[in-house]
């Protein structure tokens, strides 16, 4: 299927075009200084009244006067609700992920964003708990003829009305990183906002295929209705071209069968040749490793950035 008509089929399956945006309503709530660079804390409006708590680090030489290019940053799942934005912000959580404060102390404007069901997402009326409101959330969305990716990926949109607000931000100089779930809504924003420049995920490309042979049970915004008669996460993640992807994957990463990752990507290197920009995606599989951020994948990371955001 030609890729245009494969984004048609996509857009339908998570559930059809993304409202108009409501103000922003930003409301900062505290400043945390920290070496180099400080944390603002705020949240700013996907849909009225639907405000997404986030963090917003700003390195200390940078301001309206001397702007700089931006970098959101979409945070893992791992089964820790109580983990969001606090994680690759660097005040929680693991510090191999802790990568928007890294990005921080190279010069970007960090934005991390709690997704939803995670840290401050989580059920207002406490009646459900961690994986249970999780569920909740996609069959809510499912009923309604969406997908739990239709909602993230507005939540995404938001992030980048939110960066492109901000006088500090360089407009046409925003990328985005994630692991794990954060490099699934990586190649699921990448197709619906040309505003990003520049993308890296990381260890993350479960095909269905896959995911029906080995019988994972995966994150929701993995999985949009309908779309698998059409095509796989492959084409999805293709529909990026021509702008610069880069991808990490962990050769023993049981959450996506190395064997599906290898053919994957030469589905999305043939989208970015056909349009004449193969140079502008790439691929690292690191052998003997699994589902990590390693050493290799982030010094990867940081030049794929460095490389396409500060040129």
């Amino acid at each position: 299927m030609p890729p245009a008509d494969f984004k048609q089929k996509l857009l339908a399956g998570l559930g059809g075009d993304w409202p108009a945006p409501p103000a922003l309503n930003v409301k900062h709530r505290e400043t945390i200084e920290k070496d180099g660079y400080r944390i603002e804390s705020l949240t700013y409006e996907a849909e009225a009244g639907d405000p997404i708590p986030a963090l917003l680090l700003i390195p200390d030489m940078v301001s309206p006067a001397h702007p700089a290019p931006a970098v959101a940053v979409w945070h893992q799942h791992a089964g820790q609700y109580h983990l969001g934005k606090s994680e690759p912000a660097g005040l929680a959580g693991n510090p191999m992920h802790h990568t928007g404060a890294a990005l921080a102390k190279e010069g970007f404007i960090v934005l991390c964003p709690d997704a939803l069901c995670f840290e401050e997402r989580q059920d207002p009326t406490e009646k459900l708990k961690a994986g249970k409101f999780e569920r909740f959330e996609f069959l809510r969305y499912v009923v309604d003829g969406k997908c739990m990716a239709w909602k993230n990926i507005l939540d995404m949109k938001r992030a980048i009305d939110f960066l492109q607000s901000r006088p500090e931000v360089i407009d046409e100089k925003i990328g985005c990183y994630g692991h794990s779930m954060g490099s699934t809504h990586t190649w699921l924003i990448g197709p619906w906002e040309p505003r990003i420049k520049c993308l890296v995920g990381n260890c993350c490309l479960p095909t269905y295929k896959g995911i029906h042979r080995e019988h994972m049970l995966h994150c929701f915004p993995n999985f949009i209705p309908g779309i698998h008669q059409y095509g796989d996460t492959p084409d999805i993640a293709a529909l990026i071209a021509p702008r610069p992807l880069h991808m990490n994957f962990g050769e023993l990463d049981g959450g996506s069968p190395i064997d599906e990752v290898r053919h994957g990507v030469k589905i999305i290197a043939n989208n970015y040749a056909a349009m004449n920009a193969e140079t502008n995606f790439s691929y690292y599989i690191e052998e003997g490793a699994g589902h990590v951020l390693s050493p290799v994948m982030w010094e990867k990371t940081l030049s794929h950035f460095q490389r396409h955001l500060k040129s």
